[in-house]
């Protein structure tokens, strides 16, 4: 028994959990920044049906014109806390495709720990294709969630439910 060829990297970001999840999982987050530095995504390529047997798909297209299609399907959505996916090109059978797992921790002061792993696909630090370009995406992530947290509104205060104990 041979084990399966897969890799993780986890980040910690200065952005709430919630932030992170809707990264993940919003169309117009998905566009900021599902590409490494230097890729941009192909205009009207971004489809994300963020729910169990939902499908997504977008292209990127890197800087000497190369379009590099993908898709998936979302397997499992525990918001904000996990995410499945399977990660492959269109008309890939969903059943071979390598599987994202995304899990988000929260961490004192409105940070967040990502662990992403990536079943399927062996890669390295250094290997200039699948593990950096992960890599570089989560540095776009990362300065995505900047912008998006210091626009963010603040969020109120609740008021303890009637009858509450203080």
């Amino acid at each position: 028994m041979t084990e399966q060829p897969q890799f993780t990297i986890t980040r910690v970001f200065d952005a709430p959990r919630e932030l992170v999840w809707r990264a993940w999982t919003e169309h117009a987050d998905v566009a900021e920044w599902w590409h490494p530095r230097g890729v941009s995504i192909k205009p009207g390529s971004i489809d994300v049906d963020a729910r169990v047997g939902g499908r997504y798909r977008y292209t990127m297209v890197a800087p000497d014109g190369t379009e590099y299609p993908t898709a998936g399907v979302y397997r499992e959505l525990d918001a904000p806390r996990r995410l499945v996916m399977t990660w492959g090109s269109p008309g890939d059978a969903d059943a071979a495709a390598p599987v994202i797992t995304v899990t988000l921790r929260e961490l004192p002061g409105d940070r967040t720990e990502m662990l992403f792993h990536l079943l399927g696909i062996d890669a390295a630090p250094g290997d200039e294709n699948v593990y950096d370009g992960w890599a570089s995406a989560f540095e776009v992530l990362d300065e995505h969630l900047a912008g998006a947290s210091a626009h963010a509104a603040p969020v109120a205060p609740t008021a303890p439910a009637a009858g509450a104990v203080r």
